[in-house]
């Protein structure tokens, strides 16, 4: 098999078939909103969720979700799983998180990393009730099948999430796609910081202070025109 970080790049391509590009997580919002109408903008944005937005808690949940996944303890995964969902409060964004974790789930399986006691052909593990993982479980279900380290697995989480708003904004602001990736050049210290600190952080000692974005994604529902479902 091929190195585990080599796997991870497959994980973070935008030819993942998971629907990431379908969403804009409240971003939309704030830009009709005239709020984020630059890439100066958008980067005090991005900054503001790496630190303090509800990612942090999904990102420090996934090294207790892939132990709990290599010690087979499902009741804790499925525990972790709801109380992270839960913590979204627009019915979009809990939506978006269902749709991208099935279709993730169903794609290892397809790959041969069925979810223990999901139907399909074959012998499933022994493992009851079956499972259906949002979207950040699955992704550590995909760390745990492709043998992922849980600090890479967390920086690739955050790294994923930061590449996909950024690629909203280039459709929306709209900023260039040179402004764009300059924007992940600048970012970047600041993601590998986060995700190294949230590893080591057990994510129900955190909080998310992002009200601004929960508001942004519950309002919208309620926008005239729309080009993102989140």
């Amino acid at each position: 098999m091929a190195p585990a970080r080599l796997l991870l790049f497959q994980l973070v391509s935008p030819a993942l078939p998971v629907g990431a590009f379908s969403y804009s997580e409240g971003l939309e919002v704030l830009v009709q909103q005239g709020r984020i109408s630059s890439a100066e903008a958008l980067h005090s944005w991005l900054t503001a969720e790496l630190q303090r937005g509800a990612l942090c808690m999904e990102a420090a949940a996934l090294a207790p979700l892939l132990q709990a996944m290599a010690a087979a303890q499902w009741s804790a995964v499925l525990d972790l799983d709801g109380w992270l969902l839960a913590l979204r409060e627009a019915p979009e964004v809990r939506a978006q998180q269902r749709q991208m974790g099935r279709s993730l789930t169903q794609l290892l399986g397809e790959l041969g990393w069925r979810l223990p006691g999901s139907p399909g052909p074959g012998p499933a593990a022994s493992v009851e009730p079956p499972l259906g993982l949002a979207w950040p479980a699955a992704w550590a279900w995909a760390g745990h099948c492709l043998g992922v380290a849980s600090t890479d697995l967390v920086e690739a989480y955050l790294y994923a999430w930061m590449a996909s708003q950024i690629s909203a904004a280039v459709r929306l602001v709209p900023i260039g796609p040179t402004q764009g990736q300059v924007l992940q050049l600048r970012l970047a210290p600041l993601l590998a910081q986060r995700a190294a600190a949230l590893e080591q952080t057990d994510p129900r000692t955190l909080w998310s202070s992002g009200v601004g974005a929960g508001l942004a994604q519950l309002g919208h529902t309620e926008l005239y025109s729309r080009l993102f479902r989140s």
